[in-house]
């Protein structure tokens, strides 16, 4: 990447625990994040945070410093990219009832996480054709239409939603060809697949594993390999490539939010 295109640093991190007081936590994230001038969206709820930030790099590592010096939060992994400005109009922290909203009673990432699968490893299985014990490997793409629309796994399963409320439903004309194959489910940045592989397996599709990092922790830990096309982001980058570059941009103004 050209020195002319690293001024602005940006950052996707989740965190699933548990949240006492969230509007405090929205005051607190707040106002660290205009004390660095950063910009973006944070969503905060009982279940924990979803933030997608850019700001200068040093600003961004103070942030996440800053996070990082509460328990709660001090394993937190960030995804990183870079920009040639900052892809946001804004700054929003906003309390909401579901970090990701999903709507299936139960679903409580912060009991325990579901198995998941590091990308080295998921590249591995995709290039020999079968996981290790000889399993098919279906990746199931947890995302929207006008995300697949930018790109998407190869051969991977992809649902017609336009809303992740809609999973559920999508998936069940499936279960039949999920069956005793390995299946891992990815999103943008691991959020949606997580809950996504949790409800899987409560649901009865076998053993779920969730991409860990999901597209964008692929792409920055082995790039693009078994992966067409761009990871719709968020913001106003639109799509970013293997090599975390952005493929077209729009006003911040008008840039889709999540």
């Amino acid at each position: 990447m050209s020195d002319a295109i690293s001024a602005i640093l940006n950052i996707a991190a989740y965190r699933f625990v548990e949240i006492t007081d969230p509007p405090a936590l929205v005051a607190a994230i707040g106002a660290a994040c205009e004390a660095r001038s950063l910009k973006g969206t944070v969503l905060v709820a009982g279940e924990g945070i979803n933030l997608f930030l850019a700001g200068q790099p040093e600003d961004i590592h103070g942030f996440l410093d800053w996070l990082r010096a509460d328990a709660r939060f001090a394993d937190i992994e960030a995804k990183f990219s870079e920009s040639e400005g900052i892809p946001f109009g804004r700054l929003l922290v906003k309390h909401k009832r579901e970090i990701i909203t999903f709507r299936q009673d139960g679903i409580r990432p912060i009991r325990g996480r579901a198995p998941s699968v590091e990308p080295s490893t998921l590249k591995r299985w995709l290039d020999q054709g079968h996981d290790d014990v000889g399993r098919e490997v279906v990746m199931v793409d947890t995302r929207n239409e006008q995300e697949i629309a930018h790109g998407s796994f190869a051969g991977a399963l992809t649902l017609p939603i336009v809303k992740f409320t809609e999973l559920g439903d999508a998936l069940e004309a499936h279960r039949g060809e999920l069956a005793g194959k390995t299946v891992v489910s990815f999103c943008t940045g691991g959020i949606r697949c997580e809950k996504a592989a949790i409800w899987m397996n409560e649901a009865g599709y076998g053993d779920v594993l969730q991409l860990e990092g999901g597209i964008l922790g692929y792409f920055e830990k082995v790039g693009g390999a078994h992966y067409d096309g761009g990871c719709f982001v968020f913001d106003q980058r639109v799509a970013l490539t293997p090599e975390l570059a952005p493929i077209e941009s729009v006003d911040p103004e008008q840039a889709p939010r999540s």
